[in-house]
């Protein structure tokens, strides 16, 4: 990487890890802290409030992903970021759950995950794009752990409204960031590769392999929030533990759920074993469900149930958005995983409300039956999930002023070794390519491209 994308790359993770810190810190607090406002002993309320975030937020990222298009990526970002510090300043000063409702439906206003991703595409050439992706995925999943563990502590100390606080002190700190430290794009352009588009929406939507992980993200992250809905009052309820220290429950299980995860990974990518270690990861999964429903008499069998739950989270988290990226079509890659994230998002509001009105009229145990039951039906339906081929995509610059044949240059890659699929995108400046793992002709693809180059 050039000092301007390393520089781009981190800026960017980092812009993303602020954001999704100040959504992933209230996730194990929020459910007890909500009953002190007035109305949150209403747990549909509370629900609805945990998981309005989630709607705004599966409403408005594709369509803010294509204003950045329009109008440029920063000023998508600067609004977006803004709405969510307005939403936070709101969650941290109102006292009735309609309020919090209010601000959590503001934040989630705040929808400018795909107009990140677009800028960082602008940013970094297309050979180093897969790097850049990758510290945004590991910022998120490095501050969903921090969170995890912090979130009792900050709670204890500043409350529920000081954690809002704090989340639009670092939104402002992100806007400066932003400004500061984010380069402007010399050239600003749409990319197949990260960025959903409209006309390819229809064909990503019948995609019956894409459905099926379509679900599989709604239902893994549906069961997720439905978990943090009631599982604190669940500990609470215990009376030996005080909310500031769940942290040495959660920090634990993740820790495993990390161990495990990282061999299962391996295995998946190197043994061609994705689909098999998917399925036993959902099996897994229900297996933690059914035993919160089932079984949790104590602490001691809480704490087995959420390290058999984040194992299989994590080995889930890890391995679906590979799936998409193997099984998408080539040209509607970006489209595909701005579908995955609107699916994420909306699990996310049906999966609290949905667990706030069966805790407010029956009880966890039922939240825990409905987790189950989205689990078995994402084990059914991935079964007849077709197994991936061992690929992964390549991206190449074809030049800016390339005029060439891009019909003949895409069938003439298409017909090289280890090349699966192929397409040149001429508005993009780019051939996109879905290859083998090993064994694919990379200095073939060079030649024709250089060859176009030179003729065009």
């Amino acid at each position: 990487m050039t000092p301007l994308e390393l520089r781009a790359s981190l800026g960017l993770a980092g812009l993303y890890a602020l954001r999704m810190l100040g959504m992933f810190l209230i996730l194990p607090v929020f459910a007890v802290y909500a009953a002190h406002l007035s109305g949150g002993d209403n747990h549909t309320l509370v629900g609805l409030a945990f998981g309005a975030y989630g709607l705004t937020q599966a409403v408005l990222q594709l369509p803010f992903g294509m204003w950045s298009d329009r109008i440029g990526r920063k000023k998508v970002i600067y609004f977006g970021l803004v709405m969510f510090a307005i939403g936070s300043l709101v969650c941290a000063s109102v006292t009735s759950i309609e309020g919090m409702i209010l601000g959590r439906a503001l934040q989630g206003a705040g929808a400018i995950s795909a107009a990140i991703t677009a800028l960082l595409a602008d940013l970094t050439r297309e050979e180093n794009r897969t790097k850049a992706m990758a510290m945004i995925g590991g910022s998120i999943a490095m501050t969903f752990a921090v969170s995890l563990v912090a979130a009792p502590k900050l709670a204890n100390w500043i409350g529920l409204p000081g954690i809002f606080l704090l989340t639009a002190v670092l939104t402002v700190a992100a806007i400066i960031g932003v400004w500061q430290i984010i380069p402007s794009p010399a050239v600003s352009r749409f990319h197949s590769d990260a960025e959903a588009s409209a006309a390819r929406l229809p064909a990503v939507l019948k995609h019956p392999q894409l459905r099926r992980l379509n679900y599989g993200v709604f239902a893994l992250h549906a069961a997720q929030m439905a978990m943090f809905t009631v599982m604190p009052l669940l500990l609470a309820s215990l009376g030996h533990i005080p909310v500031d220290s769940h942290w040495k429950i959660y920090l634990p299980v993740v820790i495993v759920g990390f161990i495990f995860m990282v061999p299962a990974v391996i295995v998946a990518e190197k043994r061609n074993q994705l689909k098999n270690v998917f399925l036993l990861a959902i099996a897994l999964m229900l297996v933690a469900q059914t035993g919160m429903a089932l079984y949790m008499p104590n602490l001691t069998m809480i704490c087995i149930w959420l390290g058999v739950y984040f194992i299989a989270f994590n080995i889930l988290e890890a391995t679906q958005p590979s799936l998409i990226s193997k099984i998408a079509p080539t040209a509607a890659k970006g489209t595909a995983m701005g579908v995955y994230n609107t699916c994420q998002s909306l699990a996310m509001f049906v999966g609290s409300a949905a667990a706030g009105l069966l805790y407010q009229h029956a009880g966890a145990t039922p939240v825990f039956w409905l987790c189950a039951g989205l689990m078995a039906l994402w084990l059914v339906v991935t079964l007849g999930l077709q197994p991936p081929l061992p690929v992964k995509t390549q991206m190449f610059h074809i030049g800016e002023n390339w005029r060439g044949d891009a019909a003949g240059l895409t069938a003439d890659l298409s017909a090289l070794q280890g090349v699966k699929e192929a397409v040149v995108l001429t508005d993009e400046r780019v051939a996109l390519l879905k290859v083998l793992q090993s064994g694919w002709d990379e200095a073939g693809v060079k030649t024709l491209i250089d060859a176009t180059r030179s003729g065009a």
